[in-house]
């Protein structure tokens, strides 16, 4: 019986990294309530109180702010579900994603 050679190759550079990470930006608007930004950084975003508020108000005062950083999935599902919220509610509320 013949002898089978295997050759067995070790790979060194596995080109692994880190999945790109976006952040959440969410726009002031002169029609959506304050109350509604608010509800909508708490149930979606899961801030806390305190913190949706002062976000709120940083959005109001600056006109834009980063809600938070996610992978791609996350942001863009979470983009999503918030628009919808707020189109049902008749709000012109505008986020977006963008790498970071």
């Amino acid at each position: 019986m013949a002898k089978q050679q295997t050759s067995v190759r070790n790979r060194t550079n596995v080109g692994l990294r880190e999945p790109r990470r976006y952040k959440v930006i969410i726009y002031n608007d002169d029609f959506t309530t304050m109350e509604f930004v608010v509800h909508i950084l708490h149930s979606i975003f899961y801030k806390n109180p305190s913190e949706a508020e002062a976000l709120m108000l940083d959005v109001h005062e600056r006109g834009s702010a980063v809600v938070g950083v996610y992978s791609y999935d996350i942001a863009t599902s979470r983009v999503r579900k918030a628009t919808m919220l707020a189109r049902e509610q008749n709000f012109p509320l505008r986020l977006e994603c963008k790498p970071e």
